[in-house]
């Protein structure tokens, strides 16, 4: 009589299973890339990121490729030294160690943008002009907006690029409590408490940039006060569903969402 074959136990879960993120925030991850694109913060370049919602020792961010292009699948799991979850990952963002050193820092940070949007670029190298809050839409910038200057921290011969955990530690010390940092000859980058309110900033930065730029060819500026940009920045980021909700459906009629 043949031996009868046992059977098969079923495989049990890995913890990287059980604690997968939720299918929801990896969509609204997707939009945000589209949604950048859509508003004209990122191009081919410039990425997006969320906490992991069921470990914050964790985030998540696209492959190494152009935002618009993003899907769910694309969407990667890495850990705070910007190594991928996963051993067999694509390749991936030269720039990860921003948000991976960003979320190591502040714990208050769920959302980081990194973008290369034109209007900012301009206040990043001419140091005697400061990115300030010009109307209440960008009134988180009352906080203040420092500058990175990657030769401080990386020496004179850098490409400007934040490749290693330790510039971007160097970037996310000079952050400190701030909602949006500029890198010098580089770019920004903003976070926030929510994926949404870190697009909004982002979008709204950019808007800022360019006003600022246009109202200082007419004359001195009359920038938010502190307690106006405190107030402002409650009032207005309270109803910034209406903006997501509107980017989110004209990147859809692009075809992107």
């Amino acid at each position: 009589m043949a031996n009868a074959k046992k059977a098969k136990r079923p495989a049990k879960k890995s913890k990287r299973d059980t604690g997968a993120p939720d299918p929801d925030l990896i969509r609204d991850l997707v939009t945000a890339n589209h949604i950048l694109f859509q508003q004209g913060v990122v191009d081919g370049f410039g990425h997006v990121s969320v906490r992991h919602d069921k470990d914050p020792g964790k985030f998540l961010l696209a492959r190494n490729m152009a935002p618009a292009l993003v899907t769910a699948k694309d969407i990667l799991v890495f850990d705070l030294d910007g190594a991928p979850v996963s051993p067999n990952a694509p390749p991936v963002y030269l720039e990860r160690f921003i948000h991976g050193e960003t979320y190591r820092a502040r714990s208050d940070v769920h959302a980081v943008v990194h973008s290369h949007a034109p209007a900012v670029i301009p206040f990043g190298v001419v140091s005697d002009v400061q990115l300030q809050p010009i109307f209440h839409m960008s009134a988180f910038l009352g906080d203040g907006c420092p500058i990175f200057e990657i030769r401080e921290a990386g020496g004179q011969g850098t490409d400007l690029l934040i490749r290693n955990p330790q510039l971007g530690a160097a970037m996310a010390r000079d952050l400190g409590a701030h909602s949006a940092i500029l890198l010098r000859g580089h770019g920004a980058t903003v976070v926030a408490d929510t994926l949404r309110r870190a697009v909004y900033r982002a979008v709204y930065m950019q808007v800022n940039a360019e006003l600022q730029t246009a109202a200082n060819s007419l004359g001195r500026i009359n920038f938010l006060t502190s307690d106006e940009a405190k107030a402002a920045t409650k009032s207005v980021e309270g109803q910034l569903q209406r903006a997501w909700d509107m980017w989110a459906l004209m990147s859809r009629n692009l075809g992107l969402t």
